[in-house]
C-alpha cells in the first residue's frame, strides 16, 4: 500500500514537471530591442570611401538634422553621397573657398527630402527640389534622368550617374555618387540685375518756355507806346535844329 502511494506521488511529480517544462518552452521569446534611429553618418562609415562627406555633414550640423527629420517625418529622404575620389576631383581650394553658408547649401543640395526607390528616377518630375531650396533656372536645380537602368543626374555644372546603392530601409535611401553635385548658385551665379536707367528729361526748349515769365497784352502795349514817343522825341529835336 505505502509502495503504491509512494508511487503515485512520484508519478505525480514527474508530469507536473514535464507540463512546466512544456509551458516554459512554448512561452514567447522576448522581442528584441528597438533598433536605434537611422543615422546616415554611421552607414557611410560602415560602407567606407565616404571620409570627406562624412566630415562635411557633421561640420555643418547637416547630420543632426537629418537625424531628426528621419525620425520625425513620413516623407523619408534620399542622400546622393559622393565619393572621397569625386572630391578629389575638385579644383584644389575649392571647399575652402566657400563660405559656412555655401558649404551648408553644398550638403543640403545632396539629399532630396522624399524617399525615391531606383524605379521611381524613371517617372519623377524634373527638376527636383533638393533641401537646398529653390530649384529655379540658375539656382539649385538638380533633374535626374533614367536610360535603361542607369540613372544621370545633371545640375547644369555636374553631369553624373548613380554607381551604387548603399543603403535602403523604405524610409531612407544613399546612392553613391562619384562627382560632386554643384549648384549653379554657388559655383556660377549670375550677376546681379543692372541698376534702372534714369528717367529721361523733358525737351530742352519745352522747359526753357515753360520757365520763361509770362507776357500780357497789356505789357506789349506799354512797350509800344514807350517806343512811339522815343521816336517823336528824335523827330522834334531834327526839326528844332534845322530851324
Amino acid at each position: 500500500m505505502r509502495q503504491q502511494y509512494v508511487f503515485t506521488t512520484l508519478t505525480l511529480l514527474i508530469l507536473f514537471s514535464l507540463s512546466c517544462s512544456t509551458t516554459l518552452a512554448q512561452s514567447p521569446a522576448l522581442a528584441p530591442a528597438p533598433s536605434g534611429p537611422t543615422n546616415v553618418t554611421k552607414i557611410l562609415e560602415k560602407a567606407g570611401q565616404f571620409t570627406l562627406f562624412i566630415r562635411l555633414l557633421k561640420s555643418t550640423q547637416v547630420a543632426n538634422q537629418l537625424l531628426g527629420q528621419l525620425n520625425n517625418s513620413n516623407n523619408g529622404m534620399t542622400v546622393f553621397a559622393p565619393t572621397d575620389n569625386a572630391f578629389s576631383s575638385l579644383k584644389s581650394g575649392t571647399l575652402n573657398s566657400l563660405t559656412d553658408e555655401q558649404k551648408v547649401q553644398l550638403v543640403q543640395f545632396h539629399i532630396v527630402p522624399t524617399y525615391l526607390t531606383s524605379s521611381q528616377f524613371q517617372t519623377i518630375s524634373n527638376p527636383l527640389r533638393t533641401q537646398a531650396g529653390d530649384s529655379g533656372d540658375g539656382k539649385f536645380p538638380l533633374n535626374v534622368t533614367t536610360s535603361g537602368n542607369s540613372v544621370n543626374i545633371t545640375t547644369g555644372l555636374t553631369n553624373t550617374s548613380v554607381s551604387g546603392t548603399i543603403y535602403t530601409d523604405g524610409q531612407l535611401a544613399v546612392y553613391q555618387i562619384d562627382q560632386v553635385l554643384q549648384p549653379l548658385q554657388i559655383f556660377a551665379p549670375r550677376p546681379p540685375a543692372p541698376a534702372p536707367a534714369p528717367a529721361k528729361s523733358k525737351n530742352k526748349k519745352a522747359t526753357t518756355v515753360a520757365d520763361s515769365p509770362d507776357v500780357t497784352p497789356a505789357d506789349n502795349s506799354k512797350a509800344a507806346t514807350l517806343q512811339n514817343a522815343g521816336l517823336f522825341g528824335v523827330a522834334a529835336l531834327v526839326i528844332a535844329l534845322s530851324l
